[in-house]
């Protein structure tokens, strides 16, 4: 399945006019805050051109704000890239820096972290800039989201640990890739990012509720077919892909097709819902400005099905050929060059 499957998008996003500014400053942090911490490890992660995917998500961000959602995103890649299957006992460190990940944002700013390493350090001071200005609300809200991917990721690794990667059928596989993927709190990220909270209210209306969790099943089943080579390199049974091969006992090529046709199926429905907003704001008697906020709130979901998108299709992180240490690393069962779990 090649890398630059393509899929009928019916809207554009922009690019943040600070990428290349925010890029240097970016790099230049995952460096000094031992995010990476070999020069090989530090090609590999410029390879991904994470920053580019953080300017097409989150494209109206101030310079300085871009700066700091490029610090995060390089925590949640970097982090999900540490279990290595040639050592299974690792899913316990993992589990304890992912509690420590979890409790940040329930703690006051500023408080050193008790379990200690680079990813949890740099989370730290990310989670000051990123919570800065925004309401307890939203915090709440970030945290809750932010919380249950990080359970749905121990709960992989630990699946994997056992020799269990390859077992959930496809619909128990569907949920846990709706949680594994991190979309909820990435789109309460893009609030932060223009400054505004979409109303409570709305966002506890079945309308958003479906709308975010169709997003992130499109989301989701993109990013299995355009990474399905890399996890296959990695022997990763995690991938819609690999589900529907091993559950249909059919081929490859007609897994792909399958995987496309569920996530074209998605992003129809999310489509169909997204045209019945204006009957939402009109149920809750929402005025002009939550409206507005409404409105940059289906933008940020926009920016995210289509921005994600665009960066997956020329990413290094997903590259079907390979030849660098990190493509040996991968085929060893390794995610990552570099140990961000210890002191």
């Amino acid at each position: 399945m090649p890398q630059d499957v393509r899929f009928d998008l019916p809207f554009t996003t922009p690019m943040s006019e600070h990428l290349d500014h925010a890029r240097a400053r970016h790099l230049r942090w995952v460096w000094d805050r031992g995010l990476v911490r070999s020069q090989a490890g530090f090609e590999e992660y410029r390879s991904w051109d994470l920053p580019q995917a953080a300017a097409r998500t989150y494209p109206h961000a101030s310079a300085e704000d871009m700066v700091v959602l490029m610090n995060w995103f390089s925590l949640a890649f970097l982090f999900d890239d540490q279990f290595d299957t040639g050592r299974p006992d690792r899913a316990d460190r993992i589990a304890e820096v992912a509690r420590e990940l979890i409790v940040t944002p329930l703690r006051p700013a500023g408080v050193t972290p008790r379990v200690v390493c680079p990813i949890t350090v740099a989370w730290a001071e990310v989670w000051n800039h990123l919570s800065d200005g925004m309401s307890l609300t939203w915090r709440t809200r970030f945290a809750a989201s932010w919380g249950r991917f990080l359970v749905a990721h121990t709960e992989e690794v630990d699946l994997a640990a056992r020799g269990l990667a390859g077992t959930l059928d496809l619909e128990e596989y569907a949920e846990f890739r709706r949680r594994t993927v991190g979309i909820h709190h990435s789109i309460d990220a893009g609030e932060r990012s223009r400054g505004f909270e979409v109303p409570a209210r709305v966002q506890d209306h079945p309308l958003m509720e479906r709308m975010r969790d169709l997003a992130a099943d499109t989301i989701g089943f993109m990013n299995d077919i355009h990474s399905f080579e890399r996890e296959k390199r990695r022997g990763d049974g995690h991938n819609l892909i690999a589900v529907l091969h091993r559950e249909r006992r059919c081929g490859w090529e007609e897994a792909a097709a399958e995987a496309y046709r569920m996530t074209t199926d998605r992003l129809t429905e999310y489509l169909e819902l997204e045209a019945r907003v204006p009957e939402m704001c009109d149920e809750l008697g929402l005025d002009e400005d939550e409206r507005v906020r409404v409105r940059m709130g289906v933008e940020a979901i926009q920016h995210w099905i289509n921005g994600n998108y665009e960066w997956a299709l020329t990413t290094g992180r997903y590259a079907a050929d390979k030849e660098s240490p990190a493509s040996v690393a991968e085929l060893a069962g390794k995610g990552s060059l570099d140990d961000l779990l210890t002191v």
